[in-house]
C-alpha cells in the first residue's frame, strides 16, 4: 500500500515535491498513476479506493489543497500555488479552495485554523514536503459537512445578490413586524436579515473561542458584511470540523456572562445555528424578490449538484482519467 499512495502523491511530497511557482507537479492524471503501479486505471482506482476509503485523483487533489493552503499561508501567490496544484487557472482553483476551505485563497485563515481538509484515511500533507497519517482520524459525516457548506456558500450568494441594491432599497422595509429571535429585535430589512446571518456566528464563535464579543448594530453595508462573512466561514467551517473529528459534540459551554450562568451543549448550538441560518435565508430571499431581485429557491439539491458539476468540470481540465 505505502508504495500505491507514493504513486498517487508523486510531486506533491516528498524531496521531489515541485515548489510553488514551479512546473505544476499538481498535473497527475489517474492514467499516470495507474502506469507507475504497472496496473490498469480502473483496478488502480479500485483497489484504492477500497483500501483508502478516497479515490486516489479525490485524494492527491485534496494533499495537494493542504498544501496550498499551507503554501499562500507562509507568503505564496494565489497563483503560484494554483500552479504547483495543477489548476490550469486561478478561477478553478479558487473554486475548488474556497469549496474545499470556505473561504478564498486570497482571505487570510481564522486563527488556528489547519490546513488540513476531512479525510477518511487519515492521511495529510505536512509541511514541508511530508505527510502525517492521524491514525484515530475520524471521517466525517457527509450530512454535517453538506449542511455547514451550503449555509456557507448560499449566504455568500445572496449577499452577492444584494450588493446589487441601491442602499435604500437594502435598508427598506420589506416586512414589517418581522422577528426571527425576540432578542435580536426586528428584521424587516434585507440590510437586518444579512446582518444577523453573519452575526450570529460572529457571536457563537467569539463564546467557542474566548474572545470578545463582536458589535451588534451600527448599520453595516453590504461590502462589510461579505469580508465579515469571509472572515467568519472558515473559522466556522473548522470548529464544526472539529467537533466531528473529536467527537466533541456532547462538550459543553458555560456562558458565565449570563444571569442566571447558562450552558451550552455544542450539538445544539451547531443545531441553532444551522437552523435559524436556513430560516433567514429563505426570509432574505423573499425580501430580494420584493426588491425586483432574480433569485433561485435555495435547494440544497441543487446547490449539491452544482458542486458536483463543477468538481468534475475541474478534474476532466486538470486531472483527467
Amino acid at each position: 500500500m505505502r508504495e500505491l499512495l507514493d504513486v498517487v502523491l508523486a510531486g506533491a511530497v516528498g524531496p521531489e515535491a515541485g515548489a510553488a511557482g514551479g512546473a505544476g507537479d499538481g498535473r497527475r492524471r489517474l492514467g499516470d498513476m495507474a502506469g507507475g503501479a504497472f496496473s490498469s486505471p480502473f483496478h488502480f482506482n479500485r483497489r484504492l479506493s477500497q483500501a483508502t476509503g478516497e479515490p486516489p485523483v479525490a485524494m492527491r487533489r485534496r494533499v495537494l489543497l493542504e498544501r496550498a493552503a499551507w503554501q499562500v499561508a507562509q507568503g505564496t501567490s494565489v497563483t503560484d500555488a494554483a500552479w504547483a496544484a495543477g489548476y490550469e487557472s486561478v478561477e478553478g482553483f479558487s473554486r475548488a479552495f474556497s469549496a474545499a476551505f470556505g473561504r478564498s485563497p486570497s482571505t487570510p485563515p481564522g486563527s488556528g485554523e489547519r490546513s488540513w481538509l476531512p479525510a477518511p484515511n487519515g492521511i495529510h500533507f505536512h509541511p514541508p514536503t511530508s505527510l502525517w497519517f492521524r491514525a484515530e482520524e475520524k471521517p466525517m459525516n457527509p450530512l454535517t459537512e453538506q449542511l455547514a457548506l451550503h449555509d456557507l456558500d448560499d449566504t455568500r450568494a445572496l449577499l452577492e445578490i444584494a450588493k446589487g441594491l441601491a442602499d435604500d432599497e437594502y435598508r427598506a422595509v420589506r416586512l414589517p413586524g418581522l422577528t426571527v429571535l425576540s432578542w435580536d429585535g426586528p428584521e424587516e430589512s434585507i440590510a437586518a436579515v444579512l446582518e444577523h446571518q453573519v452575526l450570529t456566528k460572529e457571536v457563537w464563535l467569539a463564546a467557542i473561542e474566548g474572545l470578545t464579543m463582536p458589535p451588534s448594530g451600527g448599520s453595516p453595508g453590504v461590502g462589510e458584511l461579505i469580508e465579515r462573512h469571509e472572515g467568519v466561514a472558515a473559522r466556522w467551517l473548522a470548529t464544526v470540523r472539529r467537533l466531528e473529528r473529536d467527537g466533541a459534540w456532547d462538550d459543553v459551554l458555560i456562558d458565565a456572562l449570563c444571569d442566571p450562568p447558562e450552558s451550552f451543549a455544542m450539538r445544539d448550538v451547531v443545531a441553532h445555528v444551522v437552523t435559524y441560518a436556513a430560516h433567514r435565508r429563505q426570509l432574505a430571499r423573499r425580501m430580494l424578490a420584493l426588491a425586483g431581485q432574480d433569485v433561485d429557491d435555495g435547494d440544497p439539491i441543487t446547490w449539491s449538484r452544482a458542486r458536483i458539476e463543477s468538481e468534475t468540470d475541474d478534474d476532466t481540465k486538470e486531472d483527467p482519467a
